[in-house]
C-alpha cells in the first residue's frame, strides 16, 4: 500500500483541473511518485556520501534534476 495518502493525490489533481480521481487512480499515481522520490533519494544519498557529507542539501536534490530532468 502506497504511503502517499490517496486524498492527498486527489487534492492535487483537484487543484489543477475539475477531473476527478478514483481511489485506484490516486493508489497508482502514489506509487508512481513513492518509486521516483526513492530514487531522487538514492542519488542525493550518493551525492552527499561522495562529497564526505552525512546530510542531503538542496543542491544533491537539483543535481538530479540537472542530471536526469524533472
Amino acid at each position: 500500500m502506497p504511503k502517499i495518502p490517496k486524498t492527498a493525490i486527489k487534492r492535487l489533481v483537484n487543484r489543477s483541473s475539475s477531473i476527478r480521481l478514483t481511489d485506484k487512480a490516486a493508489e497508482s499515481i502514489s506509487r508512481v511518485l513513492e518509486s521516483k522520490a526513492r530514487k531522487i533519494a538514492r542519488y542525493a544519498m550518493a551525492q552527499a556520501k561522495k562529497n564526505g557529507r552525512r546530510t542531503i542539501l538542496k543542491e544533491d536534490i537539483d543535481s538530479y534534476r540537472l542530471k536526469f530532468g524533472d
